[in-house]
């Protein structure tokens, strides 16, 4: 018998958050996020709740291949771009589109696409650096990288792109949004292309801001950048991870609980054992009082995480017992509580579910 942790996958939720998406931005069209696996969710159950996306777009290329193998026929996007020269191979032998960031993938494409047929045509999404410092061009360089891509005959539609480092906090004083739009405003002045700027928090929360591709990712999968709660956007959660009790014990005033003796109870105490710990991708770091419902009651866990199970509070739970089932994130606790509890993001508790984790779908 496998151990009693299961993620339990919604496809129809993955359907209705992709209908959110595109409802928030009528006039656009929407790249449908699934790098990581799909946020942890599995690739193919992705191609599946986001069919009605006008493309698929992920960092990972033997990802992109695989989904070419499932049979999805429409654009695929490598926000990443190309890594050397077997993935750009890969890039034109599956009609994928790429990002292109920096000048060495320039001089690739330079040495690259003359030796293809005259009717190739590869769309290039060229990427600003508008302040976040990851990857692109600065905006005085980008001119000339758009000059260098627009000379080669090979090179189809160039879309102008960039992504935003503080659209859930637009008054950041790091670098508001305003002011990273304002550079990107600039670099592109009079470029032709369509633009690609709006992420997850830009669909949400900005439609003010002008973009013909979005491209959400977290929101897809039923939680949010920050902000508002994914319930009120109306999002809704596509993977509900539930578990068990699997053990019960009687705690005296003054005994602790777990590794390191963190917890000490002050006072008499019911405490269930979890079967789920770090090695299922629970967060180590998950402080005592984190969120977790037990028998629909909303409890908190207990002392340190351990590799396969942790503790919560059975204390003012009536009837618990072994086999009482256990919801740590999805319908009915929002992963993003689990995660603003753990000092963490929802995108990184719903990527990091391990393999080991049985995944059913419904």
């Amino acid at each position: 018998m496998p151990r009693p942790i299961i993620a339990t996958i919604d496809i129809s939720a993955l359907q209705h958050n992709l209908q959110v998406a595109k409802a928030r931005a009528p006039n656009a069209k929407v790249w449908a996020v699934l790098k990581a696996n799909a946020y942890g969710h599995g690739l193919e159950r992705g191609l599946r709740g986001f069919a009605a996306a006008d493309g698929l777009a992920l960092v990972e290329p033997d990802y992109a291949l695989r989904l070419r193998e499932l049979g999805w026929e429409k654009p695929i996007l490598l926000l990443e771009g190309f890594f050397d020269t077997a993935d750009l191979d890969a890039v034109i032998a599956a009609q994928l589109e790429t990002a292109v960031h920096c000048g060495e993938q320039i001089d690739l494409l330079e040495q690259i696409l003359p030796s293809q047929p005259r009717s190739f045509k590869l769309n290039v999404h060229l990427k600003m650096n508008s302040g976040m410092n990851r990857l692109g061009f600065p905006p005085e360089a980008f001119r000339a990288a758009y000059t260098r891509l627009r000379a080669l005959p090979e090179i189809g539609n160039i879309t102008l792109m960039t992504h935003l480092a503080n659209a859930d906090d637009a008054q950041n004083p790091g670098l508001p949004l305003q002011e990273q739009m304002a550079r990107f405003e600039k670099g592109v002045a009079g470029l032709p292309g369509e633009r690609s700027t709006a992420n997850s928090a830009v669909d949400l929360m900005h439609p003010e801001l002008r973009s013909d591709w979005v491209r959400p990712g977290i929101m897809l999968y039923g939680a949010t950048p920050g902000g508002q709660t994914a319930e009120s956007f109306g999002l809704r959660p596509a993977m509900t991870l539930t578990s068990e009790i699997i053990g019960i014990q009687k705690i005296a005033t003054g005994e602790a609980i777990g590794y390191g003796s963190r917890f000490v109870a002050q006072e008499p105490m019911v405490i269930g054992v979890v079967a789920c710990g770090y090695a299922d991708g629970y967060p180590r770091h998950a402080p005592t009082g984190t969120p977790v419902v037990v028998d629909g009651v909303r409890t908190g866990t207990v002392g340190r995480v351990s590799m396969d199970m942790f503790s919560v509070d059975l204390t003012h739970i009536p009837n618990v017992r072994v086999g009482s089932k256990v919801l740590l994130w999805g319908d009915g606790l929002s992963v993003d509580d689990v995660a603003h509890a753990a000092g963490t993001i929802g995108y990184e508790l719903l990527c990091a579910v391990a393999p080991r984790v049985k995944m059913v779908e419904i």
